[in-house]
């Protein structure tokens, strides 16, 4: 008997005898063949649905389909629809082994759906590899992106990308926890301040779809006001979605979240900052349907979250929202395509107003929420202003950069807080205006931005026509005047000007989140101002021409946006709160402010617009690139019947060593950019238009240019 099984030992074979033995137990004892990345050659399929059609996670617009694989046996309970897999792209069909087709490299995906039968006769290459169980890539989100890519006149691997966080092991190997029930209503609070406030409430509570642009009212009762929002929205079962444009107004909206729902589980924040694991974690949590309410960044507008009953944004008008990678969607418009798809609420807040809100409210599609005028007052500091004569005719505003009435002001608040001091962000391009009237110069034929070439000629930076006659539209004068940016050493000059003062700064190199309720100055470019422990004593916004005269199309926009929001920081006129801007009263922007009337100045513009065809109530795709590509593009795209090019003209030339931004030549080239322009409605036949010529020219691998659909800035 054998020691070892018991069995009575065998008798001795020929020589060799024993190594046959062996082998034969050896296949006997031989596992199934696991997933190999090389080949899955001989294997058998699996026996329902045996094909696979799979998103390949590879970007250019000409491969945007999706692809047959076969889907072997031992992959048939892991390999369902969502999941991500590894397959091999690129072979060619002399590859070919045992009806496989072999060859190509390994690339990253998703199954989108299993079927029967592919309507491809030739072999298949199989699925090499689940590379997790997890279904990441659900209907939802799928047909969500599909939307956007084709919106955008961009591929769907790009837009998963930008929409899927990558895979972490660990992340993925823990388990959420269960869902919570649904909190309680929640009551109105401020929401009462606002007359359609309640009822809007009511709406989310009951499960109903309200759409509404909110411009709320100063002061720091905003983020709560979202929380109860969102709070109502999971009463009634469903979940709530919130896009914030950075890190530091999502922490406020977050901690309001925490205040009003109670405790961890009922909401998580999506930020870059976190990290990717922790990023992946929470996005999980969300797609596993254990959270359902969401606040983040601009990547948190593609969160899956369940039963979907809200989405929201805030600030719509900070260039945040708009993704600086292919195809370059901005988060208005995919939660926009949201609302509509999964037939949702939708909330769109602001201090001030957009014109893409404006148009939301005029066509009808969303309600306004506003306070009454008696509101607004109420909460509003105090607005007053300085022009640019009297600051070049004023002693003290020569000394320390500050007029008689700012140095006033300042002097005076100083003894009941701290005061905020806003200046234009560096980098703004000096451009041209009128020497009167300090209106943008601008092109007679298209309103583009006018742009001094040499000395003695004048053109046109949208459509390149030169300007050989131009005079003002506003108050007919014929000089003109260069812009220049804001001034560099404020923090230094206001600390000789009041030298018993602290002054604190905060800029992108170094951003302050909050400052004390005590005296002080704080210097500030747009965006990075800090909230001051109850308010600020006053604020002064200074050389407002400088926003002003910027070369877009949002100049007025950009400039009331900024000063809302630094505005918004001080105490309520009852308060003793005040504002002092530096900028020509006349303008527009500068009267919409001393009125805290943002949408009145929206409407006005967008009125405007719709006489000059400009966006949005046009359509725009931006294509930019070398010379000859950008005609060959324009020339081979269907473009819808109307269109207008204007253009091309030539780019600035990138200075070596400096962050190239996207759209922008790389250093040495010279490119030209071209801007076609259709009616209201033909948006989608543009992009797909655009589509169809970039996958025409990828595919015979000539350069593709760097094209955009509605362009954040169009000059």
């Amino acid at each position: 008997m054998s020691s070892d099984n018991g069995r009575p030992e065998p008798a001795a074979e020929e020589p060799g005898g024993e190594q046959l033995a062996l082998i034969r137990e050896t296949v006997r004892k031989a596992k199934a063949p696991k997933a190999k990345p090389r080949t899955w050659r001989g294997a058998a399929l699996a026996r329902e649905l045996p094909v696979a059609k799979v998103l390949v996670d590879k970007g250019p617009v000409h491969l945007d389909k999706l692809w047959d694989y076969a889907v072997p046996a031992e992959m048939d309970a892991e390999a369902k629809p969502g999941v991500r897999v590894r397959v091999r792209f690129g072979a060619g069909t002399g590859k070919v082994r045992e009806g496989r087709r072999e060859g190509g490299g390994l690339l990253d995906g998703y199954i989108v759906e299993r079927v029967a039968e592919s309507d491809y006769r030739g072999p298949l290459a199989a699925v090499a590899q689940v590379l997790s169980p997890e279904p990441v890539l659900g209907p939802g989100l799928l047909a969500l992106c599909r939307a956007v890519a084709d919106r955008y006149a961009g591929s769907l691997a790009d837009v998963l990308q930008l929409a899927v966080p990558k895979r972490n092991v660990r992340a993925e190997g823990e388990p959420s926890p269960p869902p919570l029930p649904p909190p309680g209503a929640p009551a109105a609070g401020s929401w009462e301040r606002y007359p359609a406030g309640p009822g809007f409430l009511d709406a989310l509570r009951g499960g109903g779809t309200p759409r509404a642009v909110w411009t709320a009212l100063p002061g720091p009762h905003w983020p709560r006001e979202w929380a109860v929002a969102v709070a109502a929205t999971l009463a009634s079962g469903r979940g709530a979605l919130v896009v914030v444009p950075d890190g530091r107004t999502a922490a406020r909206v977050d901690a309001a979240l925490t205040e009003v729902l109670g405790g961890a589980g009922r909401h998580v924040l999506l930020t870059a900052d976190l990290g990717p694991e922790e990023r992946y974690r929470r996005w999980l949590a969300v797609s596993r349907g254990s959270v359902r309410a969401v606040v983040g960044t601009r990547a948190a507008m593609f969160a899956p979250v369940r039963d979907l009953g809200l989405v929201g944004i805030w600030d719509d008008g900070d260039h945040s929202h708009s993704d600086d990678h292919a195809p370059q969607p901005h988060a208005r418009d995919v939660l926009l395509l949201r609302a509509v798809h999964e037939r949702t609420g939708f909330l769109l807040g602001d201090l001030g107003r957009t014109v893409e809100a404006a148009q939301l409210v005029e066509n009808g599609w969303a309600r306004p929420l506003e306070a009454d005028r008696e509101q607004v007052r109420a909460a509003a500091p105090l607005i007053r202003t300085v022009d640019e004569g009297e600051v070049a005719r004023d002693a003290e505003a020569r000394a320390a950069r500050l007029p008689t009435l700012a140095w006033q002001t300042v002097r005076d608040a100083l003894t009941r807080g701290p005061v905020l001091v806003q200046v234009p962000r560096r980098g703004y391009v000096p451009r041209l205006a009128c020497e009167r009237c300090r209106a943008p110069a601008r092109c007679a034929h298209c309103a583009g931005p006018l742009e001094a070439r040499d000395a003695d000629r004048l053109a046109c930076g949208w459509c390149g026509r030169a300007e050989t006659s131009w005079h003002c539209a506003e108050c007919g004068g014929v000089r003109l005047r260069a812009r220049i940016v804001g001034a560099r050493r404020t923090a230094e000059e206001l600390g000789r000007a009041f030298p018993a003062v602290p002054v604190r700064t905060s800029g992108r190199d170094h951003v302050l989140d909050r400052v004390p309720d005590r005296p002080a100055l704080v210097v500030s470019t747009p965006g990075a101002e800090p909230v001051a422990d109850g308010g600020y004593a006053a604020a002064l916004l200074l050389d407002g021409w400088a926003l002003l005269g910027r070369p877009d199309l949002r100049a007025g926009e950009e400039a009331l946006r900024r000063w809302l929001d630094a505005a918004a920081l001080v105490r309520g006129h009852a308060d003793g709160g005040l504002v002092v801007v530096t900028a020509e009263p006349t303008q527009r922007p500068v009267q919409a402010l001393v009125r805290w009337d943002p949408a009145g100045y929206a409407a006005r513009e967008l009125a405007e617009r719709a006489q000059l065809g400009f966006p949005p109530v046009s359509r725009m795709a931006s294509v930019a690139g070398p010379a000859e590509a950008v005609d060959e593009l324009i020339a081979a795209a269907r473009l819808p019947e109307g269109t207008e090019t204007l253009g091309p003209v030539p780019l600035p030339l990138t200075e070596p060593g400096r962050p190239r931004r996207p759209g922008e030549p790389p250093p040495g080239e010279e490119w030209q950019r071209a801007l076609l322009r259709v009616r209201p409605g033909q948006g989608s036949a543009l992009a797909a238009a655009v589509k169809a010529a970039k996958a025409q020219r990828l595919a015979r691998g000539e350069k593709d240019p760097a094209v955009r659909i509605d362009p954040f800035d169009i000059g």
